[in-house]
Parts: C-alpha cells; sequence; structure tokens
C-alpha cells in the first residue's frame, strides 16, 4: 500500500511513501534517518480497507535505524473518526493495491507568536528593565555609597556579573522558545522546579507593585485641579501637628518636636490613610478609592497582555518612551531651581574612602542584579517570540546600556529637586530624603513640586511618569507567568489566551486588595522583603548551576552558534562559568543580613507572627526547586543512576523507562530512494 504525506495538502499533491502490502496492521514501515539537524514532530494516521480502524503511530526515525526498521509498534487505537472505507480508483486491499493514508501532525501546540518588529521586542525590554526602582532606588543607593565612586564597582558589576546573565537569559528564550517552565526540560529537567518558584515569585510581585502604581493613579486623579490638594494645612485630613513651613520646629521643655509636612499628611492621612489601621494584624477594611485606581491599573494590564505580542507590542511605543520624555522636561525644570547645583553636588562627588567597604560592593551587585532583572522569567518570556536568528547579543548590550544610563540620568532629576528642597528647608541633602525609599517619591517629591508655580502641570507630568514606568515592568511580570502556563499547557490554555489572562488579572486584583486596605502600606514591605529579595536570588543561582554547569558552557555555546552564526567569546564564556559563584556570595551575603527578628519600618515594628509567616512565603518560592527534583526522582523509573542521569539529561528525545511519547519525531527529508516525507513547513514545537 502507499501512505500520502502532507500538511494541509489535497490527496492529489502529496508525495507518496511507500509502504509494503499486508493483510496485518500497517505497522512495518521501512523509514531511514538522514542526516538533518532539525526534527519535525508529526502523527501517522493510518486505516485499513473496511476495518474502520485508525491507528496512531508514534515513530521515531533512531528507533528504525537502530532496531533494523521492524520494530515500530502501534502506540494507541485513536479515538478520531477514521477515514472513510472504500479505495479511489478502484483499488483494493485484497488485490494488493494502494490505500491512501494522511500523515498529519497532531497540534500539540498552538502557532507561537512573534513580536511584529525588532523595536517592540527592545522597547519591552527596556520598559522591564527601567522601572520605579530606577527613580527611587538607584540615586538613594548611589549617595548613600560614595557618591560618584560608586560608579566604579556599579559598572564592574555590570560587566563581570549583570550584562552576562542578562545575555544568558535571552539565549535561552530565543533559542529555546518556551517560558519558565517547559523551557527546563529541554536544558536540565531536574531544575524545572525554577520555573514552579519563578511563579510564586511572579505572583507576589503582581500583588504589591501594582498597588504602588494605584498611588501614583490616586496621585494623578487628584491633580487634575487648580492647585495641588497636599499645599496646606487647611484641610479636613490635617491634624495640628502640619505646619507649612517645611523647617519648623518647636522647643518644648526637654524634648524638641518635628512638625510634619502637609505632603506627608496628604499621603499617609489621605491617600493611604494608615491612621485607621492598627498595623498587620490589623488591616481596618478595604480603601474603595484606591482599590478603585488598582481596578484601573489591572484593566490596562489585561488589554495590554490579552492578544500576547500582538497587544503588548503596540503599547510599550507609549509606556517605554514616554518616561524618557518626562525626565528630560522635569531635568530642565530641576536644573533652573535654586539649589540644583548643591543637590548635583551631592549626588556625584566621589568619596573613595568607600571603595574599602565591601557593603559598598555588594550593594552594587544587588543594584544591578535586581535592575536588570534576569531570574523573574521575564527576559525568557519576552525573547522567545523573537525570530531564532535575531542578534539577541546586540539586544543584550543595547538594553542593558540604556537601563544604567536610565538609572544615572535618573539620578539628575531626584538630586536637583532634593538640592532645591535643601535650599528652602536650609537642611543638608541627606537630611532631607525622607526615611523609605517610597517617600521620595510620594511625599519629598510632591512637596517640591507643591512649591513651584503650576504645580498641577507638574503634578500631572510626574505622576504620568510614574505610572507609565511601573505598568510596562507590570505588563512584563505578569506576561512571563502566562507565557510560562501556555507552553506548560498549550491544549488547555493556547487556544483561550483572552479567557485565561483575564482569569489571572482577576486571581491577581483579589490577591492584591489587602494592599489597598487602610493597613496596606504593612502589606506591601512584608511582601517586598519576604516574598522577592531572597527567593529570586536563590533562584537565579540555581538558573546559573542548571545552565553552567549541567547544561555546559559548550553545550551553550554552541546554541549560540546555531543562532546568530558565531561563537560568544572567551570573556563570556569565563563569566558564565564564574556565574554560579557570583552569585552565591551575593545570596549568602543576603542570608547572613536576612534577620529572624520582626521588621521594623517607621513607627512601626512588626509581630513575630509575621516572621514566621514570611519565611513560609519565602520558602513557597525556594523550596520548588527542591520539591519537584524530589518528585521526578521518585516518579521516573529505572535504577538510581537510570534515573539521575534522566534528570539531568535535556529531554532531545524520549526517556526509556518513561515509554513511548504520543509523538516522536521523525525525519522531514527524502530517504532512501523509495520513501519520501514532505519537507513541511511545520510549526516549531
Amino acid at each position: 500500500m502507499s501512505l500520502r504525506l502532507g500538511l494541509n495538502t489535497s490527496p492529489s499533491n502529496v508525495p507518496l511513501i511507500q509502504l509494503p502490502a499486508s493483510n496485518s496492521a500497517p505497522e512495518e514501515a521501512l523509514l531511514a534517518q538522514h542526516g538533518t539537524q532539525q526534527k519535525r514532530r508529526i502523527v501517522v494516521r493510518s486505516s485499513t480497507l473496511g476495518s474502520g480502524l485508525a491507528t496512531d503511530l508514534a515513530m521515531d526515525s533512531e528507533q528504525f535505524e537502530n532496531n533494523n526498521h521492524h520494530d515500530l509498534k502501534p502506540k494507541s487505537t485513536s479515538r478520531r473518526t477514521s477515514f472513510a472505507d472504500g479505495l479511489p480508483n478502484g483499488d483494493s486491499h485484497q488485490n494488493g493495491g494502494t490505500i491512501p493514508i494522511t500523515l498529519r501532525r497532531r497540534r500539540s501546540s498552538v502557532v507561537r507568536e512573534k513580536w511584529s518588529s525588532k523595536v517592540e521586542f527592545l522597547l519591552a525590554v527596556v520598559g522591564y528593565a527601567v522601572d520605579l526602582g530606577n527613580i527611587w532606588r538607584f540615586p538613594s543607593v548611589c549617595y548613600k555609597h560614595g557618591g560618584g565612586a560608586f560608579l566604579i564597582p556599579y559598572l564592574i558589576m555590570l560587566m563581570v556579573g549583570g550584562l552576562p546573565m542578562f545575555y544568558m537569559e535571552l539565549v535561552m528564550g530565543q533559542f529555546h522558545r518556551s517560558g519558565c517552565l517547559s523551557i527546563w526540560k529541554k536544558i536540565c529537567p531536574m531544575f524545572k522546579g525554577i520555573g514552579y518558584g519563578i511563579c510564586f515569585v511572579c505572583t507576589f510581585i503582581a500583588c504589591f507593585y501594582n498597588a504602588i502604581i494605584a498611588h501614583a493613579v490616586y496621585f494623578l486623579f487628584n491633580s487634575f485641579a487648580f492647585d495641588v490638594p497636599w499645599r496646606g494645612c487647611n484641610n479636613e485630613w490635617n491634624t495640628a501637628s502640619c505646619r507649612e513651613d517645611l523647617n519648623a520646629t518647636s522647643l518644648s521643655a526637654n524634648k524638641t518636636m518635628i512638625y510634619t509636612t502637609p505632603s506627608q499628611e496628604y499621603y499617609l492621612r489621605k491617600v493611604l490613610e494608615v491612621h485607621r489601621s492598627k498595623g498587620l494584624e490589623d488591616l481596618g477594611g478595604i480603601k474603595w478609592s484606591m482599590a478603585c485606581c488598582l481596578f484601573v491599573v489591572f484593566l490596562c494590564v489585561y488589554f495590554a497582555l490579552w492578544k500576547g505580542p500582538r497587544s503588548a507590542g503596540k503599547v510599550v511605543w507609549i509606556t517605554a518612551t514616554a518616561p524618557y520624555i518626562v525626565l528630560t522636561i522635569l531635568l530642565i525644570q530641576g536644573l533652573t531651581l535654586p539649589g540644583a547645583s548643591k543637590g548635583i553636588a551631592y549626588y556625584l562627588t566621589p568619596d573613595f574612602e568607600k571603595l574599602k567597604d565591601p557593603s559598598v560592593w555588594t550593594a552594587a551587585a544587588t543594584q544591578i542584579f535586581f535592575s536588570l532583572g534576569p531570574g523573574f522569567g521575564v527576559l525568557l518570556a519576552l525573547s522567545s517570540y523573537n525570530e531564532f536568528d535575531n542578534n539577541c547579543y546586540r539586544d543584550a548590550v543595547v538594553t542593558s546600556t540604556i537601563n544604567c544610563f536610565t538609572s544615572f540620568f535618573s539620578g539628575f532629576v531626584i538630586f536637583s529637586t532634593l538640592g532645591y528642597m535643601s535650599e528652602l528647608t536650609n537642611k543638608p541633602v541627606s537630611e532631607v530624603v525622607g526615611e523609605s525609599e517610597s517617600s521620595l517619591i510620594f511625599v519629598v517629591y510632591p512637596e517640591a513640586i507643591a512649591t513651584m508655580s503650576y504645580s498641577s502641570v507638574w503634578s500631572v507630568i510626574f505622576f504620568l511618569m510614574l505610572i507609565t514606568l511601573g505598568i510596562d515592568s507590570t505588563f512584563a511580570g505578569v506576561e512571563a507567568l502566562i507565557t510560562g502556563l501556555i507552553d506548560e499547557y498549550p491544549r488547555m490554555l493556547g487556544r483561550r489566551r483572552e479567557l485565561f489572562v483575564f482569569m489571572v488579572i482577576f486571581i491577581y486584583f483579589i490577591g492584591s486588595l489587602p494592599t489597598v486596605t487602610y493597613g496596606g502600606t504593612y502589606v506591601i514591605p512584608f511582601l517586598d522583603n519576604y516574598g522577592v529579595s531572597l527567593s529570586v536570588l536563590f533562584i537565579v543561582m540555581c538558573e546559573m548551576i542548571a545552565v553552567c554547569w549541567f547544561y555546559g558552557i559548550q553545550q551553550f555555546s554552541e546554541d549560540i552558534k546555531h543562532m546568530l552564526g558565531f561563537y560568544p567569546g572567551l570573556y563570556w564564556r569565563v563569566c558564565w562559568t564564574c556565574a554560579p559563584c557570583f552569585i552565591a556570595l551575593i545570596f549568602a551575603l543576603s542570608l547572613y543580613d536576612a534577620s529572624f527578628a520582626p521588621m521594623e519600618i517607621p513607627n512601626y515594628v512588626y509581630p513575630m507572627w509575621s516572621v514566621y509567616s514570611g519565611w513560609v512565603l519565602r520558602s513557597l518560592s525556594v523550596l520548588s526547586v527542591p520539591a519537584f527534583m524530589l518528585y521526578l526522582f521518585c516518579n521516573t523509573e529505572g535504577t538510581v543512576l537510570q534515573r539521575l542521569s534522566y534528570m539531568i539529561t535535556p529531554q532531545r528525545k524520549a526517556h526509556p523507562n518513561l515509554g513511548t511519547p504520543s509523538t516522536a519525531l521523525v525525519e522531514d527529508k527524502t530517504v532512501n530512494n523509495n520513501y519520501v516525507i514532505q519537507d513541511a513547513d511545520v510549526t516549531h514545537l
């Protein structure tokens, strides 16, 4: 009999694979493997005359070659409807005629989308890497650790740690075209728990990070007025401690009372209404106006992601470029203010003695790491939608450079304004900065805006910048989880992306509600401290070990050669080899600093039970890695050595102890002289 093979082709124009006619089932196929690097996953559907039987044959070309081409067995009886009985042209099975059998590809995954253009990908990566941390964290870390001298360890850590890891994740996502879950079976199966840990971290970030954006949305809505509402002390939310004189103090007997500013009371008593909560143990109910702002944020996230790269790629044109326009406007405004030079001098004046302090180098490494953002699954997801031969090396260098430039540039914007505030209050610049990082953008900077002409205009511009900076990072973070789950469960989720994205956004919105309660200001730092920082360092350490030491630098370099046409240089290979040690050092130092004492924030000490709850949150992502290793070991057949071998071997073909896969890899080139398989354009799976 003959077997017709093709995809979306009519029976009249497909090439034939000649199979021997037999009264037995058509299992015995003579296929020989022809050397080619690319394999296609296909399913043979066969039918014998008069029986109505349809059989799915799982064929592996190497199995044919190693077993003299006669060991093929049918996997199972298909539940699909068989072809209609009867043969064209009067052929009959009894007469040794030919039976037309269509070879079709079982769609085990949806067609993977791609970015509409290279620029959209770059904007998406830049938008993810450049976030609120570039505005509020880098300037403060810089001036606390030597000012301009801090740039020396910062740039060194960028070159030896941050950039190589950033480049590595772009390569991994682009080559394997997989999200944070399914990619690990192609690299080192026992490390798949990394993907589940990433999902936990992305969930924690989505729950508290969007609440910060919601605060900016609240400020933005209230900025559309003739004057900003935090200018004076004559409002219903103000207390007797409020003073419009920014340097007001009161000497009373043996102590000095420090009065609060209008912007401070507006943020704490109007925006957050934190006085209505007693702490983490009593959040005080949901602040519904803030919940509405949170809903607006998640609504924007949904419509940016529901169509995948097609919709997100259009949104990042605005969210990734607008902050640079606004930063430039704010810098020009800041440089015209009195005292701006004082703030910039404080920002840049180097203190080289600080370089002798090991904590400065640790701070530089930590800042680079969290700024570029490897380990969150985002770079894997975004680069997986690239063309296979996209120059991700150039992308890594360009986006890392832009990210570092933005951090440095934003320091001028912030410190020119802080110098202005120092001039107004007659305080040193170091005392102008608030007690927490969020106070810089929600208390200190709004306070400066209130003293400017056209304060409402500057307020709208500033908070619009914060929203765009934050929301495109949210796009990327949520997309990391969505891509990871869709790649892992393509049949169930891939064809219903809009519904699945809606479910994810809805769950995240419900999970974020505690952060918009009256005690939300206690929840946000709790989730940030216990749910993210140490967990991400552990995940990245495991990721580097899996890729650099198990998958191997040589194989990783071969992957780059296949994509880009050249091997990475010695510099990159050395950095990747040392990367696990680099991350392990940062993780060890961070673990050493991690205290088992309750957290403290200004005017509040967390209860002791929060420590235990926090470590439970932390363990969800950390224990995902060893837990999956144990699960895989227990559910893999064979001896101990066979199990361990399978656990560390990339799954380029089926493991013998796990049975025959439902679909197999078969070459799609011409084989022998009599048997032809069509070289069809099959979507990479």
